[in-house]
């Protein structure tokens, strides 16, 4: 059996050894136990092979809850594909509203920025007003995003 230490665990995977420590405190990967003699925790190929998983679960933008949640699927031998299926589908309808509303916030960016005279004095600045009073931003967002604006 292969062991590594953090370090080299965590190169091996293509993390940092900090992202090695993160998933171990979220309960995303176990930590080895120390052993007295050496002092150095040593982590299976197995675990290496997870961390890759869970990194490249978050590349295309499953959350860690949602990884925990593959990963629980993964080690259930009664679990069917459908259910991942379903899960990187509900993924796919998840970044197309993304999709929707950073379209929306462009569109009001590119409003404030064509509505600024883009010199003179800053007390003056439209980009800056229309952030202050939000109806200008709010008019050409959605009720979420307005949230995020105020």
């Amino acid at each position: 059996m292969q062991a590594f230490t953090i370090s080299k665990a965590a190169h091996e995977a293509g993390v940092g050894v900090e992202t090695v420590r993160f998933y171990e405190r979220r309960g995303l990967i176990e930590q080895p136990e120390k052993p007295g003699h050496t002092g150095y925790r040593h982590y299976s190929a197995e675990t290496v092979r997870r961390i890759r998983f869970i990194r490249k679960a978050q590349q295309i933008g499953f959350s860690l809850r949602e990884i925990q949640e593959l990963l629980w699927l993964r080690a259930d031998p009664s679990a069917d594909c459908s259910d991942v299926r379903q899960k990187a589908a509900s993924k796919i309808n998840e970044v197309d509203e993304k999709i929707i509303e950073l379209k929306k916030i462009r569109k009001a960016l590119e409003k404030v920025i064509a509505d600024c005279p883009g010199r003179g004095a800053l007390k003056g600045c439209t980009i800056l007003e229309a952030l202050q009073e939000g109806d200008r931003l709010e008019n050409q967002t959605s009720s979420t995003t307005r949230r995020k604006i105020r």
